[in-house]
């Protein structure tokens, strides 16, 4: 595991191409969102899936919400009527994730045992700069073992993880909570499932 002390005010390109880098390879990654810390991967790797789901200990039943770099990235995995194109654009970016019908362009794992996806457009400039860069979604569960608290501090993560990821970034303390959850597939009946 490679640990790398980060300042979100100031995401040069080499650190946004190194955490490419990795990604790239279909390695795991610990990071900060906009909302909390979170474990993530391209969407795209089956491999790099599996290794988040054996590092939080979860079952692979549960699905887990993707980070897009624009309402078409989310388009292009999720079909999405003109009705929810708009209420989503009413709310993003920001932390609201919408449940929304896949494709099926993407790994199943993702969906747990749906046909869904959870995607989510954050207005963190860091967070866009790594999706723009690799150009799939990324993959953002909370950094925690399953059914814990979520870390706030990444200090002692060595300890923390049996199965650890393979890139740490450490942006201090970050005490948020997770988005807003929205299932979005009915834009006639829109159901909040997390405040």
């Amino acid at each position: 595991m490679k640990k790398i002390r980060i300042d979100l005010k100031k995401t040069d390109k080499k650190i946004i191409g190194l955490i490419a880098d990795y990604l790239n390879m279909e390695k795991v990654i610990a990071y900060p969102t906009d909302t909390i810390y979170g474990l993530g991967s391209r969407a795209d790797s089956k491999k790099a899936i599996k290794k988040i789901f054996k590092i939080k200990q979860r079952k692979s039943d549960k699905p887990v919400l993707m980070l897009v770099g624009s309402v078409s990235m989310a388009k292009k995995y999720c079909r999405i009527n003109k009705g929810q194109e708009a209420y989503m654009k009413k709310k993003w970016p920001g932390p609201f994730t919408f449940i929304l019908e896949s494709k099926g362009n993407l790994p199943k794992e993702l969906g747990g045992k749906t046909d869904s996806l959870a995607m989510r457009l954050s207005k963190n400039d860091f967070i866009l700069k790594i999706v723009k860069k690799i150009k799939v979604p990324l993959v953002s569960t909370s950094l925690n073992i399953s059914g814990r608290e979520n870390l706030v501090d990444l200090a002692d993560i060595e300890k923390y993880f049996k199965d650890q990821p393979d890139l740490v970034l450490d942006a201090g303390r970050i005490k948020g909570k997770p988005s807003t959850l929205i299932d979005l597939r009915d834009a006639g009946n829109i159901k909040i499932l997390r405040k």
